[in-house]
């Protein structure tokens, strides 16, 4: 930052240095006809010699009052340039942590959640399995004493039908021969096509 500083004293220096050109080339410049660069005059010498003082003076003030007090305005706005970016980066830092943060925290929910989500299905999968084979199992039980109730019901009614069966097998047997046919032996027919029916 000290750039302009240093900008500043050359270009006064090279102003200073150029003097004695000017001078140099004073009477060619009155020759064509300059005469505000005729040295023999008076008054043009003591205007240069005055200028020139003032130029010092002005040269001097600002190499030891001004040009400082700007470098040190440069320096302090560089060092406070320095330190917003400081600032700027360690929280561009601190953001890119808190964004990483985030987003481990994100992926460990996730996790957690899929993992609580699978324990809560299969739990609902292995209560909805032993609900089904409790119902299966008192299904198959209804439908056994349900069998066994139907089979009980036919027996029954088979057991019933007998006494009428040989009723009616007396009564055709008699109708068609005009016998009376032995009951013994039509008990024991009925009984054996009752035996085959429930077989």
């Amino acid at each position: 930052m000290r750039l302009p500083v240093s900008l500043i004293r050359h270009s006064l220096m090279m102003g200073v240095a150029s003097l004695p050109l000017l001078v140099a080339a004073a009477p060619g410049a009155h020759a064509a006809g300059m005469p505000q660069l005729d040295f023999r005059n008076p008054l043009l010498t003591g205007q240069v010699v005055w200028g020139a003082g003032i130029f010092l003076f002005f040269y001097l003030a600002l190499r030891g009052w001004a040009l400082p007090r700007v470098g040190t305005v440069l320096e302090n706005r560089s060092q406070r340039i320095n330190g917003d970016l400081d600032q700027a980066h360690q929280a561009k830092a601190d953001a890119d942590a808190a964004v990483r943060d985030l987003n481990q925290t994100k992926k460990a929910a996730a996790a957690e959640a899929q993992a609580h989500l699978d324990s809560v299905l299969a739990a609902e999968k292995k209560a909805a399995a032993d609900r089904l084979a409790q119902l299966g199992a008192k299904l198959e039980t209804e439908i056994a004493a349900a069998e066994a109730g139907v089979a009980k019901e036919r027996a029954q009614a088979l057991q019933s039908l007998r006494p009428i069966a040989g009723d009616v097998a007396e009564a055709l047997v008699r109708r068609l021969t005009g016998v009376a046919p032995d009951r013994s032996r039509i008990e024991q027919a009925v009984a054996t096509v009752a035996a085959r029916v429930q077989g």
